[in-house]
C-alpha cells in the first residue's frame, strides 16, 4: 500500500450547509489498494447522485476521482498483501500525519475507511481524536476479515465504527452477534448482470479447442512470483493428457503480462498452446471449460459465470507454522467455499507442495462431467445469495443515513 507524492491540501468544504447552519456536510473516503479504489468508486458515484450537495474527499485512486471524489492524495499504486515492512510502516505514519493536518482544516461528518484495516484503523482513531465532540461517524466499507484471523480486533472495530458494510452474505450476522452494527449490501461484482452473449463475443478471438483452460495467476508481484511457476507444469501436463487442449492466461494489466513472460522464460519457456490477454478477465472466464485460479476475488467472477475451478495459493510454510496456523480461525479461504460453508470447489490454500496436487484436482474435474455439474450447481447457490442487492447504491444509501444521523443498522429501503 503506497501513495503518490503529496498533493496540495484542498480548501475547506463548500457544499450546502447543514441544518444547523454551521458548515457544509462532508465525507472522507480512505482507500489504499486497487480493490478499495473499485469498491469506493461505486459508492461515491451513487452518493453523488443521492446527495449531490455533499462534499466527497478521498485518499484514493483514479476510479474514485472519476466517480466524483476530490482526491487529496492518490494511493494504491503498490499494494502490499500480508504484513507490511518497516519502510511501509514509516510511509503510513507520514500519511497519517498529513491526514490529521488535513482533517483539522477540513472537518468531515463521516469517515469511510475502505478495506485495508491495518492502514485504516489508525486513521479512524485520528479522525475521532481530531473531531473531538463534533460527533464524527465512521462507516467501514468492506468488512475487516476479523472472522478469519485476529478476532481480538473486534474490540477495536466496535470502538471505531458506527456501521460495517459487508460484501459477503455471512458477515452481517457474524458481526451483529458480537455487538458490531453491520449490513450486507451485496458485492460490486454482482451489481451489473452478466451478459454471456457479450462475454462470448469478447472472447471470439481466443483459441478454440475441446478443452480450454484459463490460468488466473493473480495481480500482486509476490503472489505471481510464487504461483505462476506452479501453473506452468500443471498446464504442460494437461496438454500431454489431452491433445488439442488450449490455454489462456488472464493478466490483469500489461505490466503483469510482461512479468509473467519473464517468469515463464525462467521456468522452461512459454508453452506453444498458451496465449495471454490483458484486462479481459470476464472474457477469459466465459471462454474456458476449467479455470486454475490463485485464490482471491476472481473466484466470485468465475462463480458468476458458472465455470468449474481449482483454487490454490502457494505459501511459505515457516511463517504459517510459526504464526499463521495459530491466528487463522476459518476452515476455508476460497470465497465460494466460505460462503457455502463447505468445500464446493477444490481448495489448496495454503499450499506448500509442488504442482502435483493441483494437477490431480484438475484431472479429476476434466475426467468427470458429474463432478463439474455438481460444482456448477453449488456455485449457482452461492451466486443466488447476492441476488437483489446493488452494493454501490446500498453503500451510498447507508452512508446518507449515517450522515443524516439515522440509527446505524436500520435496513435501507428502496435500493
Amino acid at each position: 500500500m503506497t501513495v503518490s507524492p503529496h498533493v496540495a491540501e484542498t480548501p475547506p468544504a463548500t457544499g450546502v450547509p447543514r441544518a444547523d447552519g454551521e458548515r457544509p456536510r462532508a465525507v472522507l473516503f480512505t482507500a489504499f489498494e486497487p480493490s478499495g479504489d473499485d469498491h469506493a468508486a461505486a459508492a461515491i458515484a451513487a452518493l453523488r447522485q443521492m446527495a449531490p450537495d455533499v462534499k466527497i474527499y478521498a485518499w484514493g485512486g483514479p476510479k474514485m476521482a472519476a466517480a466524483g471524489a476530490e482526491v487529496v492524495e492518490q494511493t494504491g499504486h503498490d499494494a502490499v498483501m500480508g504484513l507490511p515492512g518497516l519502510k511501509k510502516i514509516r510511509e503510513h505514519r507520514r500519511i497519517n500525519a498529513r491526514i490529521a493536518r488535513w482533517l483539522r482544516a477540513n472537518p468531515v461528518d463521516v469517515h469511510v475507511p475502505v478495506d485495508s484495516p491495518a492502514a485504516n484503523f489508525p486513521i479512524c482513531q485520528i479522525a475521532r481524536q481530531v473531531a473531538g465532540d463534533r460527533g464524527l461517524r465512521i462507516v467501514h466499507l468492506v468488512a475487516p476479515q476479523i472472522w478469519a484471523w485476529g478476532q481480538w480486533r473486534i474490540h477495536k472495530l466496535r470502538r471505531l465504527t458506527n456501521l460495517v458494510l459487508c460484501l459477503l452474505p455471512f458477515e452481517e450476522a457474524w458481526f451483529k452477534e458480537r455487538g458490531v452494527p453491520a449490513r450486507f449490501i451485496g458485492h460490486p461484482l454482482f451489481d451489473l448482470a452478466h451478459a454471456p452473449t457479450r462475454a462470448a463475443l469478447e472472447a471470439s478471438d481466443l483459441a478454440d479447442g475441446p478443452v480450454r483452460v484459463a490460468l488466473m495467476p493473480g495481480s500482486r508481484p509476490a503472489e505471481i512470483a510464487k504461483n505462476f511457476p506452479l501453473m506452468l507444469p500443471v498446464f504442460r501436463s494437461l496438454t500431454e493428457d489431452r491433445p488439442g487442449l488450449v490455454g489462456t492466461v488472464a493478466a490483469t494489466t500489461p505490466a503483469v503480462a510482461e512479468r509473467l513472460k519473464q517468469i515463464a522464460a525462467d521456468h522452461g519457456g512459454w508453452p506453444e498452446n498458451l496465449q495471454m490477454v490483458s484486462g479481459r478477465t470476464d472474457a477469459v472466464i466465459g471462454w474456458c471449460t476449467l479455470a486454475l485460479v490463485v485464490s482471491g476475488t476472481v473466484t466470485l467472477q468465475i462463480a458468476r459465470q458458472e465455470r468449474p475451478m481449482v483454487v490454490f495459493y502457494k505459501s511459505n510454510p515457516l511463517p504459517y507454522m510459526l504464526l499463521g496456523r495459530w491466528i487463522l480461525r476459518t476452515e476455508f479461504f476460497t470465497l465460494p467455499n466460505l460462503i457455502a460453508a463447505r468445500e464446493i470447489v477444490p481448495e489448496l490454500v495454503p499450499h506448500f507442495a509442488g504442482p502435483e496436487p493441483i494437477l490431480a484436482a484438475a484431472r479429476e474435474l476434466l475426467a468427470s462431467p458429474e463432478a463439474v455439474a455438481r460444482q456448477v450447481e453449488e456455485l449457482r447457490k452461492v451466486v443466488r445469495q447476492f441476488g437483489g442487492h446493488r452494493a454501490g447504491q446500498e453503500a451510498a444509501a447507508a452512508i446518507c443515513e449515517v450522515l443524516e444521523g439515522a440509527p446505524a443498522g436500520v435496513p435501507v429501503g428502496g435500493t
